[in-house]
């Protein structure tokens, strides 16, 4: 990692040193650290306070074990995270991520760009993540329910609505975090607002489910807006398909796009005339199925086994599965292809490469903690209408978040034509839009 300042390149020598081998943490910081340069030589105070130092430190960092026992009588065992990164301007808040990929450099590289993401948005939540490496796939209901009770019956001791609000992130959807719930209510004894993405009938939001995605694409559009162009007559090549792939896809319809690809962990499917998206959600969200399934439903469509989808020519590239998809090489042929707008619905699912190769060529580019804010930001909404004990109407959450895109979209863009003098610049601009609200807020309250 090149950081050109000796104070910020010395810090990331010491992160490196104290978290050798988590390469996906060490990646996060180096990018924002990288994007400090010129805020520490304007503001020097950022350095004498030690803001720095404390902001890649996590206040806590908690691993447990988790036993459950599984439809044989078998007991299994997990490992359980949670990282509550940083509580300068609210509660921690961040999802929960079962995948078998969790480890805990992944749950600290979430958790610290969980920190710049919800500053962000305006609302007053903190930056934190948890986990478990866990895969609810091939496990039955019986099995999920019983491990989500034995990893609430540890985390419960350490969130609470005012303390930490977990949500969900990769293989914790809907049932899971009824599952979750219904556990920390029962050893509380209390009902309030601790988990977000709760279902409708007992504290949810509506358009929590689609937030991510839509958010994702009015982002894009303040993108295209800014350039003077729009998403009708656009080509999209979207990665993933779950809920952020779903509904980036669907307000990307909406909006006059065509979208053509999605895919899962095993290949993708290409559809020249446009993705069928009650194909994809009967496949995905119903059956629980592989992607594959569409190209033998849908006449035309193409299924690639093994191969991500950035091979296919497209105006607007949307990675949305996970992070680090789209390398260097996948990014020049983008490029290649005429790409002229890329942004991440994933949480850092674009390559330090990969960046470099789109900022290069003049590639639009909005990053994970600008352009996939809108789930936390839905979330504090969701958080709010706890508190107040009352629902708001889908429109009211739905002209929320697009405000608050627009919103995140604009303090980045200022941010970068202040301080690398290039407003399109989103990554700068994301990083230190985020940063600064922190970090003062941070010096306000004294070293802690």
């Amino acid at each position: 990692m090149k950081i050109n300042n000796q104070y910020l390149s010395d810090l990331y020598a010491r992160v490196e040193k104290r978290n050798a081998g988590e390469k996906e943490f060490l990646q996060a910081v180096g990018e924002v650290l990288e994007s400090l340069v010129p805020v520490v030589e304007k503001r020097p105070e950022y350095i004498t306070s030690g803001v720095i130092e404390r902001i890649v430190e996590p206040e806590r960092f908690v691993q447990f074990r988790v036993a459950w026992v599984d439809d044989n009588n078998r007991v299994q065992v997990n490992r359980g995270f949670r990282c509550q990164f940083n509580s300068a301007i609210g509660p921690y808040k961040g999802g929960l991520r079962f995948h078998p990929s969790v480890t805990a450099s992944v749950i600290k590289f979430l958790g610290f760009e969980q920190i710049f993401k919800n500053s962000l948005t305006g609302l007053p939540m903190g930056g934190g993540k948890g986990g478990s490496d866990f895969d609810p796939k091939g496990k039955s209901d019986m099995e999920i329910m019983r491990f989500c009770q034995s990893f609430m019956t540890e985390l419960y001791r350490h969130i609470g609505p005012d303390t930490d609000v977990p949500a969900g992130d990769i293989g914790v959807g809907a049932r899971e975090i009824g599952y979750l719930f219904g556990q920390y209510k029962r050893i509380r004894n209390e009902f309030t607002g601790v988990l977000t993405g709760k279902g409708l009938d007992y504290g949810g939001s509506l358009a929590r489910k689609q937030a991510t995605g839509y958010g994702l694409c009015y982002f894009v559009n303040n993108m295209l807006a800014a350039k003077n162009d729009s998403f009708a007559g656009k080509t999209v090549a979207i990665s993933g398909a779950g809920n952020v792939a779903i509904y980036a896809a669907e307000k990307a319809q909406q909006l006059g796009a065509k979208v053509v690809t999605m895919s899962d962990s095993n290949g993708y499917i290409y559809d020249p005339n446009g993705i069928k998206l009650d194909v994809v959600i009967q496949i995905k969200e119903v059956e629980r199925g592989r992607i594959s399934e569409y190209a033998k439903r849908v006449p035309g469509s193409i299924y690639t086994e093994g191969a991500g989808v950035w091979s296919v020519p497209c105006d607007i590239a949307l990675p949305c599965a996970t992070q680090n998809e789209l390398n260097g090489e996948d990014a020049k042929t983008l490029v290649k292809n005429g790409v002229k707008y890329v942004a991440e619905g994933a949480n850092m699912p674009s390559t330090p490469e990969a960046i470099e190769v789109f900022l290069a060529n003049n590639v639009f580019f909005g990053p994970a903690k600008a352009a996939n804010a809108g789930g936390v930001a839905t979330s504090g909404l969701e958080m709010t209408q706890n508190s107040m004990r009352l629902s708001w109407t889908f429109e009211e959450v739905d002209q929320k978040l697009e405000r608050i895109m627009k919103n995140i979209f604009e303090s980045a863009r200022n941010a970068a034509r202040e301080y690398v003098n290039n407003e399109d610049n989103l990554v700068a601009g994301a990083n230190i839009a985020g940063f600064l609200k922190v970090a003062d807020s941070m010096i306000a309250q004294g070293v802690y």
